[in-house]
């Protein structure tokens, strides 16, 4: 994978990632204060933006399986901690979400 494309998916994954945990941070703001459509709306789009992500992490697997492997840079492993930890807040998120829904 040539190093622009390679920066590119990383650069990808880390911003898809970040704008889910974003969102669900928004749901979870909304839900607080009732807005329980809103919340919905929010988690549905963190979730989108989760596929986003592994669209893009699946490129670069799909690759290295390929044998184009790279260089394993902290970039990359920065792009795959955001994106395990993204994953992570969504699904707490939507718990939360519950939660207040309940009460």
């Amino acid at each position: 994978m040539e190093e622009e494309n390679l920066e590119s998916a990383i650069m990808g994954l880390i911003l898809s990632s970040g704008e889910a945990k974003s969102l669900a941070v928004e749901a979870i703001r909304a839900a607080k204060s009732g807005q329980f459509d809103e919340a919905e709306s929010k988690l549905k789009l963190a979730q989108e933006s989760l596929l986003t992500a592994h669209k893009s992490q699946t490129a670069l697997l799909r690759q290295e399986a390929q044998g184009e492997g790279f260089a394993v840079s902290l970039l990359i492993v920065h792009s795959q901690d955001h994106l395990m930890t993204s994953i992570t807040f969504v699904d707490l998120a939507k718990e939360i979400v519950e939660l207040h829904r309940k009460f």
